[in-house]
C-alpha cells in the first residue's frame, strides 16, 4: 500500500470516529432533555418594574399565557392577569415583604393550577395545595388548572335528586337538587354558615364529597368550622380550602376556582359533589382590590364591569352531568353578606340572577330566637321541588301557604284585640308551625324524622300542646316512628310516596308518642 492510501485510510478512520463520537453525545443528549426537559426549557427572563400590596408589573416577557405562574428570587410566586403591550400585571400568591422593584422574574410554563384526588379527603389546604394542617406535602397528587370551561349544555342533566341538609324548614319548604346552585344570604352573623356546616354533616354515609371554601374569612371563624366538622365525624368526608384573610387577595380570588376543581374532578369520575363558598361578598372584594390595582377601570359601586362574569363562569361550573359524561353532580351553596337586608345591593343582585334560588336569614327572626332564621316568604328554589322526595308532597303540600297566611296574620293581629274564632285558630297552628321548623345547629335530622314533624303539625296533634312543649314532643315522636315503623321509615328514605293510610297510621303512633304530654296540658288547662 502507497503512502497516500495509507493516509486516506487514516483520515477516514478519523472521520468515522468523529462521527460515532457526535452521534453519542447527541444520544446522550436526547436523554439528558427527555428527562430534565422541563429544567431545560429555554426561559424568558423578567424583572419587577412596580410593586403594590398584591401585584406586581413586570417586563421582559413578551410570550407569557395568561395564568401562566411566575416565579420571583427568593421561591415567591404569581400568575399572570394583565396581558399589556409594554408590561405584564401579576397578581402575587406569596407575600411580597422579599419583592422590589428590580426583582428578577420568571416563566414557569405552567398555568395556575391546584392538586386533586382522594387524598384531598379530610385535608386543610390553601388554593395551590399547600398544606394547612401540619400533613404531608401533596406533591405527588395529579394537578388540574384552577380555571377551567364549564360544562356544555349537551354533557348536563336535569337535577332530579335531592341533598338533604337535614333542616326541616329547607328541606320541607325550600328543598335543593344534587346539581343546583342555591344562594344563602343575610346579613352577618344571622347564621348562614351554621346552615352550610349543618348541610355538610347531614351528609355522612350518604356519598357525597363536600368541599368547604372559605374565603377572606377570620382565622378563629375557620378554626371553629374545622373543629365543628371534626367533632360530628364530618371532615373525614370532606375538604377544607383556605384563602385566609391574612393571605395576599390574589389567594383569595383564585380559592373558590381552585375548590370548584378539585370537586369536578369528583364529580368526572361519577361522584356527588356539595362545595360550599363562604363567602362571595369578600371573593367580590379581593377581586375588585387587585383590578383596581391593576388599573381595570370601576363600574358599579367601584367594582369592575366583569365582576357579573367572574361569579357566573364560577357557579356555572356547578351542574349535574349526564350518564355518558360522569355522571356526578356538583351542588354549589354560595354564601352572600348583605347590608341592612339590602337584598337589591349590586353583588347580591348579581349572585340572585345566576343561582337557582336563595335562602333569605332574617335578622329579625334571629334576634328572636327563631333558628335556623330562614324567612320562607322571601326564600325559593327554583329546582329542587321537582327533587324533592315525595313524602314530603304528601304530608307539607300547603305548609309553605299555611305558614305565610299565619305571618300575614300575626302582622295585622298586634292592631286588634278582637279576632274571629277562625283567626285565632290560623294563628295558633302557624305557632305551632313556627316552634316545629325551629332546630338546634349540628342536628340535623333523617327524612322519617322531619316527616314526623310535619305530620304532627300539619294533622292537629301539636294543637293541644302549648307552643313550649313542641320540642319534647319532637324528640318523643321522632323515636316513636323510628322504634315503631322501621319498614316504613325505610320506604320513606327509598323515596317511595306515601298514601293515606300511611299517613294516618304515622300520626296514631304520634298521638300515642305524645299522650302525655297531651293529658299534662290538658289537665294544666282545667286548673287554670
Amino acid at each position: 500500500m502507497s503512502l497516500d492510501q495509507t493516509e486516506d485510510k487514516k483520515q477516514t478512520d478519523h472521520s468515522s470516529n468523529i462521527r460515532d463520537a457526535v452521534r453519542e453525545a447527541l444520544q446522550s443528549l436526547d436523554e439528558v432533555i427527555s428527562q430534565h426537559s422541563a429544567d431545560l426549557r429555554a426561559r424568558e427572563i423578567g424583572v419587577v418594574k412596580e410593586l403594590e400590596r398584591g401585584i406586581t408589573r413586570v417586563t421582559g416577557l413578551p410570550n407569557v399565557k395568561s395564568n401562566e405562574v411566575l416565579r420571583f428570587a427568593g421561591n415567591r410566586h404569581g400568575f399572570a392577569f394583565n396581558l399589556d403591550p409594554d408590561e405584564v400585571g401579576c397578581v402575587l400568591l406569596d407575600h411580597s415583604e422579599e419583592l422590589s422593584a428590580g426583582t428578577r422574574v420568571e416563566r414557569t410554563g405552567t398555568v395556575l393550577d391546584t392538586p386533586v384526588g382522594e387524598e384531598l379527603l379530610g385535608r386543610v389546604i390553601d388554593p395551590i395545595g399547600r398544606p394547612l394542617d401540619g400533613g404531608r406535602e401533596l406533591s405527588e397528587l395529579k394537578r388540574l388548572p384552577c380555571e377551567r370551561r364549564a360544562p356544555s349544555i349537551m354533557q348536563r342533566a336535569p337535577v332530579t335528586v335531592p341533598l338533604q341538609t337535614g333542616l326541616k324548614v329547607i328541606d320541607a319548604l325550600i328543598p335543593i337538587g344534587r346539581g343546583q346552585r342555591q344562594l344563602l344570604l343575610g346579613d352577618r352573623q344571622t347564621g348562614k354558615t351554621a346552615i352550610a356546616v349543618d348541610t355538610i354533616i347531614n351528609q355522612r354515609n350518604r356519598d357525597v364529597v363536600c368541599i368547604y371554601c372559605s374565603i377572606g374569612q377570620r382565622s378563629t371563624n375557620v378554626a371553629r368550622v374545622i373543629a365543628s366538622l371534626r367533632e360530628h365525624d364530618a371532615l373525614q368526608h370532606t375538604i377544607v380550602v383556605i384563602g385566609a384573610d391574612d393571605a395576599p387577595p390574589g389567594v383569595q380570588y383564585i380559592a373558590p376556582y381552585a375548590a370548584t376543581t378539585i370537586g369536578e374532578h369528583f364529580m368526572s369520575e361519577g361522584r356527588d359533589v356539595l362545595i360550599v363558598y363562604d363567602d362571595l361578598t369578600s371573593h367580590a372584594r379581593s377581586y375588585r382590590h387587585v383590578s383596581l390595582l391593576l388599573r381595570r377601570p370601576p363600574g358599579r359601586e367601584a367594582f369592575p364591569g366583569d365582576i357579573f362574569y367572574v361569579h357566573s363562569r364560577l357557579l356555572e361550573r356547578a351542574t349535574h352531568l349526564r350518564k355518558d359524561a360522569g355522571g356526578g353532580s356538583l351542588t354549589a351553596l354560595p354564601i352572600i353578606e348583605t347590608e341592612a337586608q339590602n337584598v337589591s345591593a349590586y353583588i347580591p343582585t348579581n349572585l340572585i340572577s345566576i343561582t337557582d334560588g336563595q335562602v333569605y336569614l332574617s335578622p329579625t327572626l334571629f334576634r328572636k330566637g327563631i333558628l335556623p332564621a330562614v324567612d320562607v316568604g322571601r326564600s325559593v328554589s327554583r329546582v329542587g321541588g321537582k327533587t324533592q322526595l315525595p313524602s314530603y308532597r304528601a304530608v307539607a303540600g300547603d305548609l309553605r301557604l299555611t305558614y305565610s297566611q299565619f305571618e300575614e296574620l300575626e302582622k295585622f293581629a298586634r292592631f286588634s284585640s278582637q279576632l274571629d274564632e277562625d283567626t285565632r285558630e290560623t294563628l295558633e297552628r302557624g305557632k305551632r308551625i313556627r316552634e316545629t321548623l325551629k332546630q338546634q345547629q349540628y342536628q340535623p335530622l333523617d327524612v322519617p324524622q322531619q316527616i314526623a314533624s310535619l305530620v304532627a303539625v300539619t294533622s292537629g296533634v301539636f294543637d293541644d300542646l302549648s307552643p313550649d312543649q313542641i320540642s319534647q314532643a319532637e324528640k318523643l315522636l321522632q323515636d316513636a316512628i323510628k322504634n315503631d315503623l322501621p319498614e316504613l321509615c325505610d320506604r320513606i328514605t327509598s323515596g317511595e310516596k306515601l298514601n293515606d293510610d300511611e299517613v294516618n297510621e304515622i300520626s296514631q303512633t304520634i298521638k300515642k308518642a305524645v299522650s302525655e304530654l297531651v293529658d299534662e296540658e290538658l289537665s294544666n288547662k282545667k286548673d287554670a
